[in-house]
């Protein structure tokens, strides 16, 4: 589990198609203290396992499945990615509980400066405006983020200063595409009424 609070702007050295997934390295320096292989970070918003460490880099294998839910499909060398590492128990739930499985991808309709911060506008992927609820959480390229606004299409989102540069949202524009990851407890209650 993840809290979606990026720790890390890693840079993507390489990915290397195989026949049925990828070999992704990533360059970063925090988040390699203490791992190891076999632990989970989060890319993106994507929960992948370490597979290989190096002095500056880690890298992961990437199943077909990951590749076709996600934005990793899309990435390419040189591009900023956020990187968390999994929840400790001990360690504080700042943001929310973001189990690094995305839900989908969607396009970013609108990048608009609000005073200091920035509001960021996307589309609602059909099928899942039912999983928003206005001020309630997402995960965007695993940002633990609220929902400012909501409209019957498109959902907006707050972002500070301090998560704009902290985060790859400063490099993305209107078009981009990024992972949504809903609120699990909402995915869970939705699925025990809908059962009865």
């Amino acid at each position: 589990m993840f809290t979606g609070l990026v720790e890390e702007l890693g840079k993507v050295i390489e990915i290397r198609r195989k026949s049925k997934g990828a070999r992704l390295t990533v360059s970063c320096q925090k988040v390699i203290e203490e791992t190891e292989p076999g632990d989970s970070i989060a890319v993106n918003g994507v929960c992948l396992t370490v597979v290989e460490i190096g002095s500056t880099s880690l890298s992961f294998d990437i199943s077909q499945e990951t590749l076709r839910r996600s934005t990793l499909d899309l990435i390419k060398p040189g591009e900023a990615v956020n990187l968390e590492r999994a929840l400790k128990l001990s360690d504080r739930l700042g943001g929310h509980i973001l189990q690094g499985h995305v839900d989908t991808i969607t396009k970013i309709t609108a990048v608009k400066r609000e005073g200091e911060g920035f509001i960021f506008k996307f589309k609602i992927p059909p099928g899942y405006s039912h999983l928003l609820v206005e001020k309630g959480s997402v995960g965007i390229d695993g940002i633990s983020l609220t929902v400012a606004s909501l409209s019957t299409n498109e959902f907006s989102v707050a972002v500070i200063p301090h998560t704009y540069r902290a985060t790859n949202l400063q490099f993305k524009k209107a078009g981009d595409r990024v992972n949504l990851e809903f609120d699990i407890i909402g995915k869970y209650v939705e699925r025990m009424v809908r059962k009865k």
